[in-house]
């Protein structure tokens, strides 16, 4: 996966946990009991098969606000792309930003890592917001 991917897993993931406490699984054809009848579309209307519904935002300030409470050290996540790698669990060394960077497309010089840094962060969260984040404009930059 990629380091990107693992940000958005950490983030969307514990948010459809969180969300999602005790939900119950579709039911699939193998599921439906012998002898009865599987659901059928009315004519002219979709098919009966089940479709994903479209995500919810997830608030992804107060997805982090939440596990920085439970973090048992202070990360400055809101500012600081390793603070925010580090409070996901994600590897935030220098090699792995620099990864990152690549990913995203940076153009720089990732031997200037504090620059590197700022556009880091400022981009994981544009990007988090493109994908179904919904981020505060001031932490897009």
């Amino acid at each position: 996966m990629s380091i990107f991917g693992s940000i958005m897993n950490g983030i969307f993931g514990r948010s459809a946990a969180a969300q999602t406490p005790g939900a119950q699984p579709i039911a699939s054809q193998s599921t439906i009991e012998a002898g009865s009848t599987p659901p059928v579309a009315a004519p002219g209307s979709a098919p009966a098969t089940p479709a994903a519904a479209p995500a919810e935002p997830v608030d992804v300030v107060a997805v982090l606000t939440e596990m920085q409470s439970k973090a048992g050290q202070p990360l400055n996540w809101r500012q600081s792309i390793v603070d925010l790698m580090k409070l996901l669990g994600i590897d935030s060394s220098l090699a792995a930003r620099k990864e990152l960077a690549t990913e995203l497309g940076y153009t720089g010089s990732t031997d200037d890592s504090a620059t590197m840094n700022v556009w880091l962060h400022k981009q994981v969260m544009t990007k988090l917001a493109a994908n179904g984040g919904k981020v505060p404009d001031a932490l897009k930059g």
